[in-house]
């Protein structure tokens, strides 16, 4: 394969300007990332702490192999969603543990107990799939009050599924570890009670379905509470404990033992030597528009990305608003389809045929999506471009092998669905900060309802009223450009997590290395492609 040829000039104006822009959306990003780790605040943190007990990052930090890499997900779920904290009451996230990747997640007690709140419980849910998806083994590190009791009603009924998933993945052979810290009530008992080994910490550890309180309400009993659920109750009566724990530096020390002996991922490929991109990723701050309006070139970008910055372009010639082709993140062999401009109705088809290629042989697939959508117009609808863009839709909806998502700018209506946007199951999905995403632009969709108000009234034979227009359409558009925000997405896990362009390579890798802990099979079985 060729490498990529660059082009660009960082010190153009136009590659300056992105870079100080995309800069200044770093910065506030870290800033961001920086309050997710404050848990319930500094009274909360500080009363946890003189109970002699760890912080969740500090127990992850020490579950981890030394050196090992930890892909957080979701870390600003709940960002600027009243009552929810920054990080949603949860860390979790994609690490080596004695060698092997686990999905690990901990409760952070210092946000009410440990309680799962509405955003908490979606969090939750990611990370479950994130397990199921890539077959990964799980590590609860529970310390949890169950739900959140005043949102109860938007978290109950769906909160079962929790539970069942945890039992599905044993089905499947996934193993499941939960270490219990603390004070584990309702739902957070259900956690150890479901998965497949139960550490408990002694002297710590307290799990019951109802504590002292509610049984005494229930049945007049009185019995305390290391009595009514203890570690060494359950260890040595109940048996939801497999293993104690003296504390919970020996409770970590227990979880790594336990993945230790699980089997190893026969199945994983060997990666091919790996070589650094021939350009550096800081210029990603300079080739990615800060103004998603003004389009780059996404080759620039691939570049900077992929083993040696070679890409072996697949169809280069043809549907040249989407850019398809081979190479390696890491050694590892991916098919790439990324945008440059909008998609046309032979981008959409080539698409199509790239992904049952890379099916037929087993690649896994990298989606970097910088989308306004399908074109539109007389021609365009005559040439096919729904049956065209329904082949693509088809073939990304059906495919087998994992697929990684990048928002490496706009993402915006069918186009979304087209490359691989969460609707879709990626395997992950991150943004870049530029990162925008809607139905349609702000001003395009403002535009659009104005026109529908205009030709109602004149229908209706009223004159339209063009302040009351006037304003309508100025207030849609400013929501529409809050609800489009990067931060507003990532509140609501529409994605995985913001992330720095100039770590998206090793983003990239450790994604697709932990999708990898599952067989990379690809199909070959389509529905209709209508022609």
């Amino acid at each position: 394969m060729r490498p990529i040829k660059s082009t660009i000039n960082p010190l153009s104006e136009p590659f300056q300007s992105n870079y100080a822009a995309n800069s200044s959306s770093i910065e506030k990003l870290k800033s961001q990332l920086a309050d997710s780790t404050k848990g319930g605040g500094e009274q909360y943190v500080k009363r946890h702490l003189a109970r002699g007990r760890l912080l969740p990052r500090e127990r992850i930090e020490m579950l981890l192999d030394e050196g090992s890499f930890f892909l957080e997900i979701a870390p600003l779920a709940g960002v600027g969603i009243q009552n929810e904290f920054v990080g949603a009451g949860v860390v979790g996230g994609v690490g080596l543990v004695s060698g092997r990747e686990c999905v690990i997640i901990a409760n952070e007690a210092t946000v009410k107990g440990g309680a799962v709140s509405e955003i908490g419980q979606l969090k939750n849910r990611r990370l479950s799939d994130v397990a199921t998806q890539n077959y990964l083994p799980s590590i609860t590190l529970v310390e949890s009050a169950g739900a959140d009791l005043p949102v109860q009603a938007k978290i109950f009924v769906p909160g079962g599924r929790g539970f069942r998933e945890i039992t599905r993945r044993s089905k499947l052979r996934i193993p499941s570890i939960s270490v219990v810290f603390g004070n584990s009530t309702a739902g957070g008992a259900y956690l150890p009670g479901m998965s497949d080994y139960v550490v408990m910490v002694r002297n710590q550890a307290q799990v019951f379905l109802g504590g002292p309180p509610l049984v005494k309400m229930a049945t007049g009993e009185v019995v305390d509470e290391e009595s009514l659920g203890g570690a060494e109750m359950h260890s040595r009566v109940s048996g939801l404990s497999d293993y104690l724990a003296e504390n919970e530096l020996d409770g970590l020390r227990i979880a790594r033992d336990i993945v230790s002996h699980f089997a190893d991922t026969p199945w994983k490929r060997r990666p091919r030597p790996v070589e650094p991109p021939l350009y550096p990723s800081d210029e990603l701050l300079g080739i990615a528009s800060a103004d998603i309006r003004v389009p780059f070139e996404v080759r620039e970008v691939i570049a900077r990305i992929v083993d040696g910055s070679r890409f072996d372009e697949f169809k280069a010639r043809y549907g040249t608003t989407l850019v398809t082709g081979f190479a390696c993140v890491h050694g590892m062999q991916v098919g790439i389809l990324a945008n440059n401009g909008v998609l046309m109705s032979e981008s959409a088809a080539k698409g199509a045929q790239f992904i049952q290629l890379c099916n037929q042989q087993d690649i896994p697939l990298i989606f970097l999506q910088n989308i306004t959508g399908f074109m539109v117009g007389r021609g365009y609808e005559e040439q096919g471009i729904i049956r065209n863009g329904a082949k693509l839709i088809n073939a990304v909806s059906n495919s087998t092998v994992p697929a990684v998502t990048i928002m490496i700018g706009g993402s915006y209506g069918a186009g979304n669905y087209a490359m691989c946007g969460r609707a879709y199951e990626p395997r992950f999905l991150f943004s870049w900060p530029n990162h925008r995403i809607a139905v349609m632009g702000p001003q395009q969709l403002s535009g659009v309802m104005d026109i529908i108000k205009r030709e109602a009234a004149a229908k209706a034979g009223i004159a339209p009223d063009e302040d009351k227009l006037r304003a309508a359409k100025q207030a849609l558009e400013l929501q529409i450009e809050q609800e489009s925000d990067v931060y507003f997405a990532t509140a609501r896990l529409w994605d995985d997590g913001v992330i720095d362009p100039r770590d998206t390579r090793t983003v990239l890798a450790i994604s697709l290395s932990a999708a990898c802990n599952r067989p990379v099979e690809g199909t070959m079985k389509w529905g209709v492609f209508r022609h």
